[in-house]
């Protein structure tokens, strides 16, 4: 039904006038050169991880795609669309061409298809400028890393010699803070300043020995018998399930995103039982202990992004 509605000509005098679909005004898009301009008031809802329904319009305004950058520490999943380059997908999530190949096992010069599902695995450790007398064997001893993972996630050739001045990433790389290394996006997490859950997480093993306090993302490892169940921490989605590959040193892993907007990691498993996309309960079990991946023996490395890690 059409509705009457009331406005004043130059007189002050109402008019009627019916408003209708015919009638009706339009919505003008954001003209601002701005961008928070166009900014909802409520902002973007987040769906299913990887959607955005943007509050106001259709098509929302880039100020809603700027804020929802995957944040640094957290483990994201892309679906290859048509056209895409490792190199585009690289620069939208503010990591190296590299990590992406390491984390998802990927040969270099090897072409992505649409529809590939690639997992952005943020990378942990140190970049650092080759000195005189530097070896690939001492630089790796130095820096607590792996000899083959560092070759391959800088294209090393095999026996090829290092070059004063030469910058390179040493993954999972420890060490102070010295001039020699980067203090930029690949230093390990630490508990330092993140929000804590208390009684939110449970121990992902019954029983087990802290093997080693916290290193790379804010992980610790816990050692048990190869086979024993591992528990999902908190309630959540399995947003990843790797059961085969090296997969950035991880081995099998498993990542679950839960409510309160963290995700819980845990790696080095012998199997998986649950996949992608399932919704698991606080203590189900979710696989069971192993020594894949960059392991020395049957642990759970157990991981907490976007929190202070409990254990």
């Amino acid at each position: 039904m059409d509705k009457i509605l009331g406005t004043a000509d130059a007189q002050g005098d109402l008019e009627d006038v019916i408003s209708n679909s015919q009638t009706a005004r339009l919505l003008k898009p954001v003209l601002n050169s701005d961008l928070s301009a166009g900014k909802g008031d409520g902002g973007p809802t987040i769906v299913s991880q990887s959607a955005l329904l943007p509050v106001v319009g259709p098509n929302g305004s880039m100020a809603d795609i700027e804020e929802n950058t995957p944040a640094s520490d957290r483990i994201s999943i892309y679906v290859v669309r048509e056209g895409d380059t490792l190199t585009q997908i690289a620069e939208m999530f503010d990591v190296s061409v590299d990590t992406i190949i390491w984390s998802n096992n990927i040969k270099r010069g090897s072409m992505i298809n649409s529809g590939d599902i690639l997992v952005i695995l943020p990378v942990t450790g140190v970049r650092y400028t080759v000195k005189s007398g530097d070896t690939i064997d001492s630089i790796a001893k130095k820096f607590k890393g792996d000899k083959e993972e560092i070759i391959k996630f800088n294209d090393i050739a095999s026996g090829g010699k290092l070059a004063v001045g030469d910058e390179i990433i040493i993954p999972d790389g420890e060490a102070a803070y010295s001039s020699s290394v980067s203090s930029g996006t690949l230093q390990p997490v630490r508990n330092t300043a993140m929000p804590s859950y208390s009684g939110y997480y449970m121990r992902p093993v019954e029983g087990g020995r802290k093997s080693q306090g916290l290193h790379g993302y804010n992980g610790i490892d816990l050692a048990t018998s190869c086979g024993e169940p591992i528990y999902a921490s908190a309630a959540g989605d399995v947003i990843v399930s790797r059961s085969y590959g090296w997969n950035g040193g991880y081995g099998n892993y498993l990542v679950i995103a839960h409510a309160n907007g963290t995700q819980t990691l845990y790696a080095h498993t012998s199997t998986n039982i649950v996949g992608g996309g399932w919704h698991v309960a606080k203590g189900q079990v979710i696989g069971y202990v192993g020594s894949t991946g960059k392991s020395t023996g049957c642990h759970v490395h157990f991981e907490v992004r976007g929190a202070k890690n409990p254990f």
